[in-house]
């Protein structure tokens, strides 16, 4: 069974997602953390729990979801992991993060390892399903446990919202198809963690979110 933590980081309030299963080898999704306080509370909770990091994903690569991408790879020798057309977006964020204040952004190092469109990921004894939902960014994934039923849903589909789609490689309409035709087909039940805000569930949204009524 997967355990996730939950770290709301940087000024974006970002959702920086830890799981973990009964081997302790762990997963780090989209790490936000920008100041050293940050840093130290990752570190801090991996080290308490006795955690093996073994994968760095992104959902897709905005900055706040990979200003710590530098940091993991610095202390943990793991290199990110995400689908091949985020990899634009990833090499643009040296170019606007000080126009926007943060004149601390390491560089990212860029994957040795793409994810595809579909796909299992695995990490002690649990997997994850790969979905791809762009429309918020060009190449977005989520993370789907069906053993768990959650999805780690980055900034598609959010508690009452959707993600932005005014950014470059945004597309409104593909947005909410993808939500309707990949996301809205899990179980109700299912818990959508997102990249910012509280945590809904499939079932939810589509009762009650104002994109889809």
């Amino acid at each position: 069974m997967i355990s996730i933590k939950i770290f709301t980081f940087n000024t974006y309030s970002e959702n920086t997602y830890v799981l973990f299963d009964e081997t302790r080898e762990c997963v780090i999704i989209d790490p936000g953390m920008y100041e050293g306080a940050e840093q130290n509370k990752l570190v801090t909770f991996i080290k308490e729990n006795e955690l093996k990091p073994v994968l760095l994903l992104n959902t897709h690569c905005h900055l706040d979801h990979i200003f710590g991408n530098k940091f993991v790879f610095d202390t943990w020798g793991l290199k990110p992991q995400f689908h091949k057309g985020e990899l634009q977006i990833l090499q643009a964020v040296p170019g606007y993060a000080p126009q926007m204040g943060f004149t601390k952004y390491e560089l990212s190092p860029e994957p040795e390892t793409f994810l595809g469109e579909t796909g299992t990921i695995t990490f002690g004894n649990s997997s994850l399903d790969l979905i791809f939902a762009p429309g918020h960014s060009p190449a977005h994934l989520c993370f789907y446990s069906k053993a768990d039923n959650f999805l780690i849903g980055g900034d598609v589909l959010f508690y009452g919202s959707i993600g932005r789609t005014d950014l470059p490689g945004g597309n409104h309409q593909q947005l909410i198809n993808n939500i309707e035709t990949k996301l809205f087909l899990l179980p109700d039940d299912c818990k959508v963690y997102p990249g910012h805000g509280p945590a809904t569930t499939i079932g939810f949204e589509k009762q009650n979110n104002p994109f889809f009524s």
